[in-house]
C-alpha cells in the first residue's frame, strides 16, 4: 500500500507539473506539443509538428509494445521465481545448515537470488504502470512530447531488466554467475595492435559503463612507443554473471582495414588476445595445487606512469598455463592474486573437458584461447563485425566499439545454452 500510494502520488505531481506547464505556455514551450490532429498544410511550422507526430506514434508504440511485453512475461517469471524460493525455504528447513558449510552457501545462496529476482520482478510491475500511466496523463487535453519521453524512458528500462532476466536464466554453467578478469594481449604488429588492444579494452568498459555496472583497471602495461596503445591489461568486473557475459569474448580479436595500393590491394591487420577468467565473488576456490607442478618467479616490471611494481609470474607444469599478478603492493599478495587467477583457469579446462580432477587436464586436447579465432573487425572498406562462432554479422562497427555488444554476448550464450 505504501508503494502503492507513493506512485500514486508520484503520477500526482506529474499532472500538476503538466497542468502547471500547460497554463504558462509560450511560443517557444508550444513547441513541445504535438496534438493529436494533423492539419494540412504548407508552412514551416505545420511541417515540423508532423515531424513532431510522426515522432509521438514512434514512442508511443515502443512504450506499448514495452508494457505488452512486461505484462505477457513478467507475472509467469514472478510465479516461477516464488515457486522456487518455496522449494528453497522447503530445502532449508530439511537438512543441518551447520554440518555442511559449503553446501549451505550454496543453499543460502540460490534463496537470495531468488528472493532478489522477485524484487525485481515486483519493482518492474510499478515501473510498466510508471509508463503507462505518463502515457495517459500526456494525452489529457494534448499530447506532451516530453511526457512521452519520460515514458519511453520508463519503457527503456523495462526492456533492460527482461533483457538481463531473460540472459540470465540461461546463464547456467557452475561458474556463470561470478565475476570476471579480462586479460587483453597485444599481438604482433607493435604500435598498431597496441592501439587496437586499447581500443578493445574500452569497449568493455564502456559496456559494462552501460549495464551500469564499474570496472576495475588492475593493471595496465602501456606501450613503450609513447604514442598511446597498450602490451596487455588487466580489468575486473565485480558483478554478477558477469563471467557468464563476457566468457564468450575468449580468443583473438582481429581488425582488419584494406587499402588500394598501386599494385594491389594491401590488408592491414591489427590483433588481440583477449582472455576472460572466472573472478570468484564472495567466495575463494578451495582447489589444491601441487607446489611441485608450479614454476613461481618475481619480477619488477615498470607500469604506468614509469612506477616499478614487484610482480609474480606463474606456470603450471602439466598444462604450460602460465598467470601474473603485479597489481597488488607486495609480493605475497601479487602470489595469491595470481594462484587464484590460475585455479580460475584451471577450472574452467576441467569444466570444459568434463572431468572433475585437474589432474586428468589432456593437454593435447586443451588450445590455447590465444590460438582460437574469436571476432572479426572490418572498418575498410566496408564496416562490419563478423562473430566467427557463432555467425553473427553486425554492420554498425561504431556501435560495437561504443560498447553496445549486447547482440554478441547474447548470441554466444544461446550457442552455449543449446550445446
Amino acid at each position: 500500500m505504501l508503494a502503492e500510494s507513493a506512485f500514486l502520488s508520484r503520477a500526482a505531481s506529474i499532472c500538476l507539473k503538466w497542468q502547471s506547464s500547460t497554463r504558462n505556455t509560450n511560443k517557444s514551450h508550444a513547441k513541445l506539443l504535438v496534438y493529436s490532429r494533423i492539419r494540412p498544410s504548407h508552412s514551416m511550422d505545420d511541417e515540423n509538428e508532423v515531424y513532431k507526430q510522426l515522432g509521438f506514434f514512434s514512442l508511443k508504440k515502443k512504450i506499448e509494445d514495452a508494457v505488452l511485453r512486461a505484462e505477457m512475461s513478467a507475472p509467469t517469471a514472478l510465479e516461477l521465481e516464488e515457486v522456487r524460493r518455496i522449494k528453497q525455504e522447503e530445502i532449508m528447513r530439511g537438512c543441518n545448515l551447520w554440518d555442511d558449510p559449503a553446501k549451505s552457501n550454496e543453499i543460502l545462496g540460490r534463496f537470495a537470488d531468488s528472493a532478489k529476482a522477485i524484487d525485481a520482478l515486483k519493482d518492474l510491475k510499478y515501473k510498466v504502470e510508471e509508463a503507462k500511466l505518463i502515457s495517459q496523463l500526456a494525452e489529457v487535453e494534448g499530447i506532451n512530447y516530453q511526457l512521452f519521453k519520460q515514458a519511453y524512458s520508463a519503457s527503456l528500462d523495462v526492456n533492460k531488466f527482461l533483457d538481463q532476466y531473460e540472459m540470465v536464466k540461461l546463464l547456467k554453467g557452475p561458474y556463470d554467475a561470478e565475476g570476471a578478469c579480462v586479460i587483453i594481449k597485444a599481438g604482433p604488429g607493435g604500435l598498431n595492435a597496441e592501439k587496437w588492444a586499447e581500443d578493445l579494452l574500452n569497449m568493455y568498459i564502456k559496456w559494462a559503463k552501460k549495464l551500469g555496472y564499474k570496472s576495475r583497471l588492475v593493471e595496465n602495461h602501456p606501450s613503450v612507443t609513447g604514442y598511446g596503445g597498450i602490451q596487455m591489461v588487466t580489468i575486473e568486473f565485480e558483478f554478477e554473471h558477469a563471467y557468464g557475459y563476457l566468457s564468450g569474448e575468449r580468443g583473438i580479436h582481429h581488425m582488419i582495414n584494406s587499402q588500394n595500393g598501386s599494385v594491389a590491394v594491401q590488408y592491414e591487420n591489427s590483433s588481440a588476445c583477449v582472455d576472460v577468467v572466472p573472478l570468484f565473488l564472495g567466495t575463494f576456490s578451495n582447489l589444491q595445487i601441487n607446489d611441485k607442478d608450479l614454476v613461481i618467479t618475481s619480477s619488477l616490471l615498470k607500469e604506468e606512469r614509469n612506477r616499478m611494481k614487484p610482480t609474480i609470474c606463474i606456470q603450471h607444469i602439466p598444462t604450460g598455463i602460465s598467470v601474473q599478478s603485479s597489481s597488488e603492493r607486495s609480493h605475497f599478495a601479487n602470489k595469491i592474486k595470481a594462484l587464484n587467477r590460475l585455479k580460475a583457469k584451471l577450472l574452467v579446462i576441467a569444466e570444459e573437458q568434463k572431468i572433475s580432477d585437474i589432474s586428468s587436464i589432456n593437454k593435447d586436447t586443451f588450445v590455447d584461447i590465444c590460438h582460437k579465432e574469436t571476432r572479426k573487425y572490418v572498418s575498410h572498406p566496408y564496416k562490419l563485425v563478423q562473430d566467427v562462432k557463432t555467425g553473427i554479422k553486425l554492420p554498425d562497427l561504431k556501435s560495437i566499439l561504443d560498447g553496445n555488444i549486447e547482440p554478441l554476448v547474447e548470441a554466444h550464450i544461446k550457442i552455449r545454452h543449446t550445446e
